[in-house]
């Protein structure tokens, strides 16, 4: 941070009981959104970001979004002063919540800090800040009502194996019908999109520990090879390395250039 007479950074606490969501709203200053237990999910108008407590999201000043709890969480938000701050990343840029970035931000919250101490701390907080590839995983809901129906259903249920011959029986449409809406809705084939439905409700669980093999049959996949072969064809990774706690999760060895929103992996650079 450059102002030695000045405090750049606020540490507040927000306890977040099972599906609370914090609405669309804005910050005139940068934010790094982290949980320190649970899981959050932060939106944007383009992409989202499932974020367990090793990952956390810096979201630049101004920038629309809103943050959700799918289970019990606890955020540690960090809101930067723009004129403070030396980082200037344009775009929600995903970084490594290492332990050591946990026990700084638990320093500045409670420690009573003189102006000499604090500054110091917020250098340190700058250098820990190590940018993480961390594909978005974006599922849009179609609008016409009958397609519509079917992707709630599948929301609740990804685990559903119906044909859109089958959905169109239940929705009053035919299958053509219906995938004309699916491609005109969402930019994407219906057998697409189910596959980013299920990878999305996937995140949410493997963000919270639970087994791979567990995970898979919850959201449809026979077997867990099926589901890491899914998984990393979307994403360019392996679940197991998305979500690697230590070191920066980068693509798998042999990796082809994912489908998704890959603006994380080039953040710009710290000025």
């Amino acid at each position: 941070m450059t102002d030695p007479g000045a405090s750049a950074v606020t540490v507040a606490i927000f306890p977040m009981a099972a599906g609370l969501r914090f609405d669309w709203h804005t910050h005139d200053d940068h934010q790094l959104a982290w949980a320190s237990s649970g899981v959050l999910t932060v939106v944007t108008q383009t992409a989202s970001w499932v974020l367990p407590p090793t990952r956390a999201l810096w979201i630049p000043a101004g920038l629309p979004h809103e943050t959700v709890s799918s289970g019990r969480a606890t955020m540690r938000a960090l809101y930067v002063r723009p004129d403070l701050c030396p980082i200037s990343w344009p775009e929600p840029t995903p970084v490594a919540a290492r332990p050591l970035l946990a026990e700084l931000i638990g320093y500045l919250e409670r420690e009573p800090l003189d102006q000499a101490q604090r500054v110091r701390a917020e250098a340190v907080l700058v250098d820990l800040l190590k940018p993480v590839t961390m594909a978005t995983i974006e599922v849009r809901m179609p609008i016409d009502d009958r397609a519509r129906e079917v992707a709630e259903a599948l929301s609740a249920d990804p685990a559903d194996k119906r044909t859109l011959h089958e959905w169109g029986r239940q929705v009053g449409a035919s299958a053509r019908t219906l995938a004309r809406s699916f491609i005109a809705d969402t930019g994407v084939p219906f057998g697409r999109w189910r596959t980013l439905l299920r990878l999305q409700a996937a995140l949410f669980a493997l963000a919270g520990g639970e087994p791979v093999g567990n995970v898979a049959r919850h959201v449809g996949y026979e077997t867990p090879s099926s589901f890491v072969a899914a998984f990393h064809r979307e994403t360019g990774m392996t679940p197991a390395a998305y979500f690697r706690p230590a070191a920066s999760a980068e693509p798998d060895e042999g990796a082809g250039p994912g489908v998704l929103d890959r603006r994380a992996s080039e953040p710009g650079r710290m000025s």
